[in-house]
């Protein structure tokens, strides 16, 4: 395992491994790595000849300054994880390496980038898309593997590959879970433990949903589940919407073609954690 924080030294590098006709995998992340990152890591073991993981905290994305100046910066302990797997390269370079000049692009996504985290986090997958775009250019990797937790993210990564025609198969990767059921997020290392033992709701009310969901309208679904997440006190939904899995367009009923998903973002105090589950 070694690790670059240079674009010219990760560039040159991967080039020798494509000259020998080796495939290359691509993990982009923020730190702070768990268990979910690595079953990214594995499934990119698993599919291609050379791994590399992305450590990089991307400034673009965050409309919150001090959500990004809280956010974990763990680069050692983050090494040590991947030393556990495997995992050929590391790059964790600096925000002036990735953006020597700045990002001033602005793309288009339509309704992908409007409901839900587009309504609540304005500009957020504007930066998404300048860090991926920019990241998979780098990297050129043959895959990238996200994970589902972030199901709009995947959405539009998979609307800007199309959009930028780029060389690259997105590859989804499951949810992985906590033993009690919490999604895995690097954001779960800062919930007060009041917080933390009472976020498993999160995914047990997604599950009953789920079971009754045929049963009832749609609108009565997403009111139980704000009304039993909420009722603890200690968590505050800021949506639940019931989506379409392609167009991400709210459903009305669940006769309406196609996949649903139920997406959800709670406050855990001053924490903001999402999940979500297929219908």
């Amino acid at each position: 395992m070694k690790l670059y924080t240079t674009i010219t030294s990760l560039q040159k590098a991967l080039k020798e491994e494509r000259l020998k006709g080796l495939k290359v995998g691509f993990v982009p992340t923020m730190g702070a790595l768990h268990k979910g990152h690595l079953s990214l890591v594995e499934m990119a073991a698993s599919m291609c000849d050379i791994v590399v993981v992305s450590i990089f905290v991307n400034p673009t994305q965050f409309n919150d300054k001090n959500d990004l100046a809280n956010y974990p910066r763990t680069l050692e302990s983050d090494m040590k994880l991947l030393s556990t797997i495997r995992c050929e390269y590391i790059f964790s370079p600096s925000v002036g390496e990735v953006y020597p000049v700045p990002d001033t692009r602005k793309f288009e996504f339509g309704a992908l980038e409007t409901v839900m985290e587009g309504k609540f986090r304005p500009g957020h997958f504007n930066g998404v898309a300048q860090v991926v775009s920019r990241l998979l250019e780098i990297v050129l990797p043959d895959k990238a593997f996200f994970g589902r937790k972030d199901f709009q993210q995947m959405a539009v990564i998979n609307e800007l590959v199309r959009q930028l025609n780029l060389p690259v198969e997105i590859i989804p990767c499951d949810i992985v879970r906590e033993k009690d059921g919490l999604a895995m997020s690097s954001r779960n290392k800062l919930l007060l433990p009041e917080y933390r033992k009472c976020a498993p709701l999160i995914y047990q009310t997604l599950k009953e949903a789920k079971e009754f969901a045929m049963k009832k309208k749609v609108a009565e679904v997403k009111k139980y589940v704000v009304s039993q997440i909420n009722a603890t006190q200690l968590l505050n939904v800021e949506y639940f919407e019931i989506v379409d899995d392609t167009t991400l367009i709210p459903i009305k009923n669940w006769n309406e073609t196609g996949t649903k998903v139920g997406c959800i973002a709670v406050f855990a105090g001053k924490i903001r954690l999402i999940d979500n589950i297929v219908f």
